[in-house]
């Protein structure tokens, strides 16, 4: 059985994604920006505040599926510029998954389809 959960976000349609998939025990979350319900970025220059905004989301957006930030196993991270936002993001999410330890990966990207977003955070969880 799959399950589509939708945000409700233009690019859904238009792109032709869900923001998250669930197959079986299996939950793949969309790659999330900060960017709010009205489409607006969310705190546009400070990296630590849109990874705790993404997170959020995502936390949100496993809920939907019956899963918790606890079934968490795989984190990818996308940054914009790796030497100036590594150590807040990193901080972000260890706030939310310190105790839960995933999976996770880091890496620069030139650029996210916004110019004010500065990080994008996909993320895997198997339900238990």
């Amino acid at each position: 059985m799959r399950q589509l959960v939708h945000s409700g976000a233009p690019w859904e349609s238009s792109v032709g994604y869900a923001r998250a998939v669930r197959v079986g025990a299996h939950v793949f979350v969309s790659g999330t920006t900060a960017v709010d319900r009205s489409g607006n970025v969310v705190s546009p220059h400070d990296a630590y505040l849109q990874a705790k905004h993404i997170l959020s989301v995502i936390s949100s957006t496993l809920a939907k599926t019956g899963a918790t930030l606890a079934d968490v196993v795989r984190i990818r991270i996308f940054v914009t510029d790796i030497a100036t936002h590594a150590e807040s993001v990193g901080r972000a999410h260890s706030e939310v998954f310190g105790s839960v330890q995933p999976a996770c990966t880091m890496v620069e990207v030139s650029r996210l389809i916004d110019e004010r977003l500065l990080v994008e955070i996909e993320a895997e969880a198997l339900i238990a």
